[in-house]
């Protein structure tokens, strides 16, 4: 199973943009999955998730601003991102749990200007 993750860019503050996330393969068993993002500075950290039952949840610093989804027919995750800014800035990494393994997807980019 592959993930590809899509849909990072350049972003003014306050800005809005849309992560993708595919799956090589239906997503219907997989219990969870969710966002996290990479600066150099700092260790990867959870954004939100979502799990089979379509139940979400958000970072602190994210809540109120960004909104995790799943689409099942189409495979594949978003994250809804609002309000941006600048400390958003980061790589996004996407993962799905399948029975007992975590795949993780590469990374998409996102930069926050000021």
């Amino acid at each position: 199973v592959q993930l590809q993750a899509s849909g990072g860019g350049l972003v003014q503050v306050g800005g809005s943009l849309r992560l993708s996330c595919t799956a090589s393969r239906n997503i219907f068993s997989f219990k969870r999955m969710s966002w996290y993002r990479q600066t150099p500075r700092k260790q990867r950290e959870y954004v939100a998730d979502v799990i089979a039952n379509g139940n979400t949840g958000y970072a602190d610093s994210v809540k109120g601003r960004f909104t995790i989804s799943r689409d099942n027919i189409k495979r594949t995750l978003f994250l809804q991102m609002g309000s941006l800014k600048p400390e958003d800035t980061a790589a996004y990494y996407c993962n799905a749990v399948l029975g007992t393994v975590i795949i993780w997807g590469q990374g998409t980019h996102v930069t926050v200007s000021s």
